[in-house]
């Protein structure tokens, strides 16, 4: 297993399944899919309905660890804050995926994009873009900016997306997300909140007639290690952890 838990405060490893259709969302039927994934792990036992209408079942957050699945109008999500390894949060999505073709109506046709997803938070209090450009810097164009006299950085948050082959049917993102606002730098108070780095790989579209959901997320993982070792945990991951030790 790649060294996650020594990156970050946090870390997760989450699948969300994007649909063309509306999901199901009769009482009936989302009751007995969550009690379905509530049969294989018991601890998942607080259910509740946001505002917005999404159906959510979630562990208590006991020892740092939480286990989480819900269900949006087109979306279907299951998440594992620091899971003790990413085989039990690939149990996890996998069990989910194995469901929802005949429980929640969901063919490889209605697949509007699946995705393999790993989070990592960084709690720090101060300005987040003026930590992120100096850990990670800007790009050379840019430079002069960063460099400006009296001048304070509001929003710097880099993403970058990439399609992994021709059809750009396969893509990979890297997103780092702040949250410092103007009024918190021009008064100087900044509350601890979490510097947020997403790596996300995804599948657009509907899965081909010999494809699955659980073989394409196990694909997705292997392209999102592979990328990690080689274009984030040194570049990015380890600086941001680093820096933030060293304050």
């Amino acid at each position: 297993m790649l060294p996650y838990a020594t990156l970050a405060e946090d870390f997760y490893c989450n699948m969300h399944l994007n649909t063309e259709m509306a999901l199901p969302a009769g009482r009936e039927t989302i009751l007995g899919f969550f009690e379905r994934v509530q049969k294989n792990y018991p601890s998942m036992r607080n259910f509740f309905t946001r505002e917005s209408g999404d159906f959510v079942l979630e562990e208590d957050k006991e020892g740092g660890h939480q286990r989480w699945l819900s269900i949006e109008p087109r979306r279907i999500c299951s998440g594992f804050l620091n899971p003790p390894t990413i085989e039990e949060a690939m149990e996890q999505h996998e069990l989910i995926l194995d469901l929802i073709p005949y429980m929640l109506s969901v063919s490889k046709l209605d697949c509007e994009a699946l995705d393999y997803l790993m989070g990592f938070d960084y709690e720090y209090r101060g300005n987040h873009d003026q930590l992120v450009t100096d850990v990670l810097g800007v790009p050379q164009a840019f430079a002069s900016f960063a460099h400006l006299p009296g001048a304070h950085m509001l929003n710097f948050e880099p993403t970058l997306t990439l399609a992994l082959e021709d059809s750009c049917r396969r893509q990979a993102r890297l997103l780092v997300e702040t949250r410092t606002n103007a009024y918190q730098v021009r008064r100087q108070e900044f509350p601890e909140e979490n510097i947020t780095v997403y790596f996300t790989v995804r599948q657009y579209g509907s899965l081909g007639h010999n494809a699955s959901f659980i073989d394409t997320l196990r694909e997705l993982r292997v392209m999102s290690e592979e990328l990690m070792e080689q274009c984030v945990i040194e570049q990015v991951l380890r600086p941001l952890h680093q820096a933030l030790e060293s304050r």
